[in-house]
Formats: structure tokens, C-alpha cells, sequence
């Protein structure tokens, strides 16, 4: 079918003039660490003369200058109806999905490719979905937002237009640890973030021209790179978004990645790589000496910050007897030895730059390792094989970097052959992330691009809200930076008026993205809808649990408050406890 162009109609209102102006997109190509303010808006093309059937969708073309950054333009590919599906929360009605593909400017790039579904009941509000890794794959726009309910509709569900890209590049069978796409400039900037806004551009589009109307609400929801993709988006495009959700955000992204390196590095030295029985042994002894700081023994460490001041493995006892093994020598699974706990130090404790980067990281924290789940196997749970993927995996960190080496192994592995050295053949192992010698510039360049700029200001004044999320023992991406975020954010703005549109919540419990031990469920749409559009800022807000003990509900509370337990009650009740700290 030959391409076509849709005609668009001013609309001689002043109303819908007015909506043209409160929904435009912000322009230009600034860096990550460039602020959203600095860049005029893009006008938002007038509402179509009249809807447009899915069919008609197939073809359709997306001129250029309809996208805030430089592209040759983006068209559908397939356009098709999809009839009414599910019960209860899992209803989904009839609705069109659209795929497309966004053309870069080097044609020697890959495309983006996207989809949009628009549901035949259109709430006039629109969700865009993050990805997770490097991307690589199109997000499912039929499904929920991270760490979404259960027994509540899923953002299509509920009538919203739905959207997402692979953000510019197709992944092979690494899947979201694939890098290849970073020989290609022009791939590595979509990732930095270009592709956000050029799938925003064309999707937003295209939802016009389906229901010859404007889009009232646009929110962003996503968890790790889409976390950071989220945070990336309110603050380069602030005027594209009225709300977003930042699960686990990466939004020091390059930051993140040299401290994992770190990681990967003490983890790959002689005798350091802890087996999942030594994992066991260790989430073990920690929860024996945490657990009921939090005032119950529940299998949950809620005061975090305590135990982490409180908890050394050199001296931590397991049933009685010590967590190291005598002498500091590797003697089987009933301890550790010396050169583990000395990696799992590592991973305690921060990462420093003895180099400038570009972005103004001097820094990546240390993770929660202590009651953290680094990949057990014999726990049987459905996420289990997930939670230990996305941690320790169950092969040391080696080259040829094993395909079960630890998830953020294979990560860097791949970021500095294709990312930084653009060599095939270079021994990453070797790679310091501290002192990296001749590529501290290129380090520098892309920290530009990864590294997002915590500057809020510009979505502050438009109204944005945001809503910021991250379970304690996260060890892939740092609970406490996400903590340092937060935190600057207030020194730089006030407490006062962060808590006006930011709330975060710590989830004691949850690893990253899934948990057996609390895998946290959280109506997070609901809340951010009620306080974007009705004003009602969040409160009383409880997180579920959906695997450790399915049902069990905890309050959210705002940072850095955790949950205590009041001294009576139902354990497995939000209501007996409150917010301490």
C-alpha cells in the first residue's frame, strides 16, 4: 500500500487552541543532561478533521517535522483490529494496534520500531511504557506498569491509548543485555533518550489522527532503564508529561554501570563468587540479625538503614555458629570464606570516579546486600528464576562472559566491547571502572547521554507529578541512589516542594522488578491519576504481596520512613503497622 500522509484541518477555537498549547511537545535534540526548560515546544499538530478507522491507520506516514528531534520521518507498518478480551481486571476491549517504525537520519542506523493500541473507548489519556536493559524489544502495550495490581485494569483496560518502542534498535539473542546496537552513534543517542521523545512525537500522532481529538493526559510508567527513561523524559520533554512512575530507576545510568563493573570484577576474582547454598546461608544470618529490628520477625528487614550499619559478615552468626568460615579458607557451603565475603563488601560499598565525567557523577553507591536474595535456586517460586537472573546468576563472571555469569556480567561485558572500546576482542575484565585510563573521555561522552540531570523545575511549574519507587535490596540497581536522587532533588528545590509533586516509597523486601519475598503489587495509575487530575495527593497508600505471602499488605511510606510493627494486630495487615524513621 502506498504511503499516505494524513491531512490535518486547523480548528478555528479558542479551546482547542489552548489544548494545542498545554499538550505540545517539547523540542530540540539537548543532551540527557541538558533541562527540558532550556528547549521551546514543539507544537502539537491540530486534531484531524474528523476519526479515522484502524484500517485506515495501515500506511499512514508521519512527516519529520511532526517529531521534536531529528528523524527521516516514521510510518505504520500494520494497523488491525483486536476484539474484546479477559473478565474482572483482566478485561480488555476491542481496540486497533498500530506498528510502526521511526527512520533515523544515518541510515546506516536501525529503526525504532513501535506500537501504539488505541482502544475503541478512548479515556482521551495516553500511557507510554519504558523498556528494561538495553531494550531491544517493544514493550507489551496490552499489559500493566511495573509492579501494577492484579484486581485492577491494566492501563488499557481502563481505555487509556497505549504505547511503546524498542528505542531504536532490534536485540539479538542476548536479548536486554545486547549492545551491539553501540558501534552506531545515532543508536546509542535513541537509548540515551532520543527515542522516547521520537516514539512520543509519532505515537501522539497518530492518536490524533484515530480520534480526531487531543490528548488531555500523557503519563510515562516504566522500571529500571524505563525508570530512568521516565525521569529522562519529564526533565529533557517536561511539557510532553503530566504524571510518571519510576520504578528502580537507572537514572544515573552510566554511573550504574561502572559501579556493577565494579561488582563484576571482585565477583570474577579467585574463590570470591558465592554458590546459591552460600547465598542461602547468608540472607539467612542476615535476617536472623535484622528481621525484628523493625519490631516483628516476619522474613522482611524493613529498617534497612540499621542493619546495614549493624550487619558484618566477618562476625555474623547463622543458627549459633559463625557466618565466616574458620581460618577466612573456603570449607563448603555451611560458610564463607574470605575472598566472598570480601566481594560482597564490594558490593556494600561505593564506587568511586578518580576521573571527570561530563554528567557530574563522582559516584555510584553500594547495594543492600545484606538480607538481599542474590539468586537462590532452591527457592521454588514462580519469580525465582527471574529474581536469580536479574542478580548473581550461577556462573562466575569469566571470559567468554558466560551466558548464566550475573546478569549485570554479561551487561558490561557487552556495554564496554561495543559502547566504550568498540572492540569485539577486549578483555573487559580488565576494564577498571574507577581508573579507566584511556577511555575516561569516552566514559565522559557517554555519561552525557546516560546520565540523567536531576532538575525538576520545568515539570514542577508545568504541574507534573511523579511518582518514585524501589525495593530495598536491589542489587542490580542501587536502592540508594535512587535515595540520592531523592535527596538532591531536595536540596535543590526544598522539601516542601518536592513533597508538592514527587512521592518515594520504599518496599522492604523487593529485589529487582520481582521478589519471593515480597513481590510487591501497588495501584500506582490510580494514585498518580488522583493527584495529577483531581489534586488529591497521595496517602494511606499499601503495597501487596503477590508471592512471598500472597495477600499480605504493607504501607508505603514516604522515605525515609519504613514500616514498623505497631505491637498487635495481623502481621500480614498494612493496618498494624506504621510509618517509623
Amino acid at each position: 500500500m502506498k504511503p499516505i500522509t494524513l491531512a490535518l484541518r486547523l480548528v478555528p477555537s479558542p479551546l482547542v487552541a489552548l489544548a494545542l498549547v498545554a499538550c505540545g511537545g517539547g523540542g530540540g535534540g539537548a543532551g540527557a543532561a541538558d533541562a527540558g526548560a532550556s528547549n521551546p515546544p514543539l507544537p502539537s499538530p491540530p486534531a484531524a478533521a474528523s476519526p479515522l478507522a484502524c484500517e485506515q491507520l495501515a500506511g499512514m506516514s508521519v512527516p519529520a517535522s511532526a517529531i521534536g528531534l531529528p528523524t527521516s520521518g516514521a510510518s505504520v507498518t500494520g494497523a488491525s483490529v483486536v476484539a474484546a478480551s479477559g473478565t474482572g481486571a483482566s478485561a480488555v476491549g476491542e481496540y486497533c494496534l498500530v506498528a510502526g517504525k521511526i527512520s533515523p537520519v544515518d541510515k546506516t542506523a536501525p529503526d525504532i520500531l513501535f506500537k501504539v493500541a488505541l482502544p475503541a473507548t478512548w479515556n482521551s489519556k495516553v500511557v507510554m511504557f519504558g523498556g528494561g536493559g538495553f531494550n531491544g524489544s517493544i514493550p507489551n502495550v496490552v499489559g500493566n506498569v511495573p509492579n501494577g495490581p492484579t484486581d485492577q485494569p491494566t492501563p488499557l483496560g481502563r481505555g487509556y491509548a497505549t504505547f511503546a518502542s524498542d528505542s531504536g534498535h532490534q536485540g539479538n539473542a542476548l536479548g536486554s543485555q545486547d549492545n551491539s546496537f553501540g558501534m552506531n552513534d545515532e543508536a546509542v543517542d535513541n537509548f540515551g533518550g532520543d527515542a522516547v521523545k521520537k516514539t512520543h512525537d509519532a505515537a501522539s500522532f497518530l492518536v490524533r489522527a484515530r480520534y480526531a481529538a487531543e490528548i488531555r493526559k500523557s503519563y510515562f510508567a516504566g522500571g529500571s532503564t524505563g525508570g530512568r527513561e521516565a525521569l529522562a523524559s519529564i526533565t529533557r520533554w517536561p511539557q510532553d508529561w503530566d504524571g510518571a512512575i519510576a520504578w528502580y530507576p537507572a537514572w544515573n545510568d552510566a554511573a550504574a554501570i561502572l559501579g556493577g563493573h565494579r561488582t563484576n570484577r571482585a565477583l570474577a576474582q579467585p574463590g570470591a563468587y558465592p554458590n546459591t547454598p552460600k547465598r542461602a546461608l547468608l540472607m539467612k544470618a542476615a535476617l536472623q540479625a535484622c528481621d525484628a529490628l523493625d519490631g516483628v520477625a516476619d522474613g522482611l528487614i524493613s529498617d534497612q538503614t540499621r542493619c546495614n550499619a549493624i550487619f558484618d559478615p566477618s562476625t555474623a552468626m547463622v543458627d549459633g555458629a559463625p557466618l565466616r568460615c574458620a581460618g577466612g579458607t573456603d570449607a563448603g557451603d555451611t560458610c564463607l570464606s574470605d575472598a566472598q565475603i570480601a566481594a560482597l563488601k564490594t558490593m556494600n560499598t561505593d564506587t568511586r570516579f578518580n576521573f571527570l565525567l561530563a554528567s557530574g557523577e563522582t559516584q555510584y553507591p553500594g547495594y543492600n546486600v545484606w538480607g538481599a536474595d542474590l539468586g537462590i535456586t532452591s527457592i521454588t517460586t514462580a519469580v525465582q528464576p527471574t529474581v536469580t537472573f536479574l542478580a548473581l546468576g550461577t556462573s562466575q563472571p569469566m571470559l567468554p562472559m558466560p551466558r548464566t555469569a550475573p546478569y549485570i556480567s554479561v551487561f558490561t561485558d557487552q556495554w564496554i566491547k561495543n559502547s566504550v572500546t568498540r572492540d569485539a576482542n577486549y578483555d573487559s575484565l580488565s576494564f577498571d571502572p574507577e581508573n579507566p585510563g584511556p577511555w575516561a573521555a569516552r566514559l565522559s561522552q557517554l555519561s552525557t547521554k546516560l546520565d540523567t540531570k536531576v532538575d525538576l523545575d520545568a515539570f514542577h511549574a508545568k504541574g507534573g507529578k511523579l511518582l518514585l519507587a524501589h525495593g530495598t535490596v536491589d542489587v542490580l540497581v542501587s536502592t540508594r541512589a535512587t535515595e540520592q536522587y531523592y535527596q538532591r532533588l531536595q536540596s535543590q528545590m526544598g522539601s516542601a516542594t518536592v513533597d508538592s509533586f514527587v512521592r518515594f516509597y520504599e518496599v522492604p523486601g523487593l529485589g529487582h522488578a520481582a521478589s519471593s519475598q515480597f513481590n510487591a503489587s501497588w495501584d500506582s495509575l490510580t494514585a498518580l491519576e488522583a493527584w495529577a487530575e483531581q489534586g488529591t495527593a497521595p496517602s494511606g497508600q499499601v503495597v501487596k504481596d503477590t508471592v512471598g505471602v500472597p495477600g499480605r499488605t504493607r504501607p508505603l511510606c514516604d522515605f525515609p520512613k519504613w514500616p514498623k510493627y505497631k505491637g498487635t494486630g495481623d502481621v500480614n495487615l498494612a493496618a498494624s503497622f506504621t510509618c517509623a524513621g
